[in-house]
């Protein structure tokens, strides 16, 4: 969370944040995205739709500490009574907590789970409005792979393949991470930081959904395995191939998802 906690322009920081993409030294990579300025539109429904999003999408953990107030007010571009006026709502939807006292502050509840809300929006989304999430990331993502392949250096990808060999060392939640990670760090490979902000907002929106059907040891390496074809593929200066793996591993996740869909609903 250390954007929101210096007081400087968001798009500065994001800027220099990919101009990094190898970076490991940022926790929260997919925050960025979330956490824009929100500017004039700044309302408090706009701040509490945005802190939602963090928080079902997981990249607000249960039982982790919120920035403060000035800290989100600076961050948002809103006023304080705004940022307090939406986490006055989110205790009312018992998504955060406040405690009093010197270690005190505003909390992420703990039963606020992202598969939770991940698993109910499958059951109440249409088969159709699970293949368009799909076709959309398919096409943004696809298209930026096949960039990175024709942009990048082969060390490049070879830099991205080496954070890959650590999958197996990691538990459950950090495999994910790494793999949300290494999806964004391909992305930034195509030079292109537009594309890349659009990648980490579609990548906060898919990565519950890939949580829910990523759920054992091995489908994580399934997962894992497209991505290390991605990385072949632009070290190759591949870029059908690039594309068209990133396009199977989606295919597969969103068929994933309509079957999951067919054993809840």
């Amino acid at each position: 969370m250390e954007s929101l906690s210096t007081p400087t322009p968001a798009q500065d920081s994001e800027e220099r944040a990919l101009s990094s993409p190898m970076a490991t030294q940022h926790p929260h990579r997919l925050q960025g995205a979330l956490f824009q300025p929100i500017g004039d539109e700044g309302r408090a429904e706009l701040v509490e739709r945005r802190l939602v999003d963090a928080i079902t999408r997981g990249h607000l953990r249960a039982g982790e500490r919120l920035p403060s107030e000035s800290d989100l007010s600076r961050s948002l571009g809103v006023a304080p009574v705004t940022v307090r006026e939406a986490l006055l709502a989110l205790r009312g939807r018992g998504l955060v907590v406040t405690r009093r006292g010197r270690n005190g502050g505003s909390f992420v509840a703990e039963h606020a789970d992202p598969l939770s809300f991940a698993r109910e929006a499958v059951r109440t989304s249409s088969r159709l409005a699970l293949r368009d999430l799909g076709a959309h990331y398919a096409a943004i993502t696809g298209a930026c792979v096949r960039l990175a392949a024709r942009r990048a250096d082969p060390s490049e990808a070879q830099q991205v393949r080496r954070r890959m060999e650590r999958l197996e060392d990691l538990d459950a939640e950090l495999q994910r991470r790494l793999l949300d990670d290494v999806q964004i760090e391909l992305v930034a490979l195509s030079q292109s930081a537009r594309l890349t902000r659009e990648q980490m907002k579609l990548q906060a929106e898919l990565s519950p959904y890939l949580r829910l059907v990523a759920h054992d040891r091995d489908d994580r390496r399934r997962q894992g395995a497209h991505l290390i074809a991605v990385i072949d593929a632009v070290e190759a200066a591949d870029a059908d191939a690039a594309g068209e793996r990133t396009e199977r591993m989606v295919a597969e996740t969103i068929d994933a998802l309509i079957q999951l869909q067919s054993r809840i609903g």
